[in-house]
């Protein structure tokens, strides 16, 4: 169900690492200038070759950047989380996006225009610098996959995923966040690829796969395993 509920629009840009450090009247500048969103479990929010007229930040749900294929394949590129942002690069380049959008669940987020963050780039240096920290570290993230795409093994990809999930070197139950299927295209592989590679480490006694849950027996031993 949708929630009917406004949200406080000021309170909620402080909590966005790009914004913490403006005053109050900045940040009433803002707030004139975000709009709330709520969509629903598979609402595109934009679609690829659309032009940006700010960018998005996500409160609650979960978002996939993904392109599709001439051959109608569809390679996911990122899921984006609460208290995560996208669009920001995109919102200056002046392109269209290279990607489209998709909510994976009912998702709450809202779009910042364009015209107020180029307003405070313009008058705040250290704005500036924030933004292009922020957008550095997304870079930076991109490029690492890259690297783990080239560098790791199948296994090794799953793997690393769900450790990055657990966040825990002791046994622990985990809740995938989205369907495998998608899981699957973010670490480049095919869905029945990650089938495989969970049943073998489920025979190797290291999880257990319940639909979406997993069991994690022992992290630190997953970590070293190496098919």
């Amino acid at each position: 169900m949708p929630n009917t509920t406004p949200l406080d629009i000021p309170s909620l840009l402080r909590r966005i690492p790009l914004f913490s450090e403006l005053s109050e009247a900045d940040i009433q500048l803002v707030a004139r200038y975000t709009r709330e969103r709520q969509v629903a479990r598979g609402e595109v929010l934009f679609q690829r070759g659309d032009l940006p007229h700010g960018f998005y930040f996500v409160v609650s749900g979960q978002v996939k950047l993904a392109f599709s294929s001439s051959q109608g394949t569809e390679k996911v590129v990122e899921i984006i989380g609460p208290m995560q942002s996208f669009g920001e690069a995109v919102m200056f380049m002046n392109h269209p996006y290279p990607v489209f959008a998709e909510a994976l669940s009912e998702t709450v987020l809202v779009h910042v225009g364009q015209a107020v963050v180029s307003e405070l780039i313009d008058q705040d240096s250290t704005f500036a610098r924030k933004l292009l920290a922020g957008m550095a570290i997304r870079l930076h993230g991109l490029i690492q996959d890259v690297e783990t795409y080239s560098l790791r093994s199948s296994t090794q990809r799953v793997i690393g995923y769900l450790l990055q999930v657990a966040d825990n070197d002791a046994p622990c139950e985990i809740a995938l966040p989205t369907s495998k299927q998608v899981i699957a295209s973010r670490l480049n592989l095919t869905p029945e690829t990650l089938s495989r590679i969970f049943h073998d480490l489920s025979n190797a006694g290291l999880i257990t796969v319940q639909g979406k849950r997993v069991s994690l027996h022992d992290p630190v031993r997953l970590s070293r395993y190496n098919a």
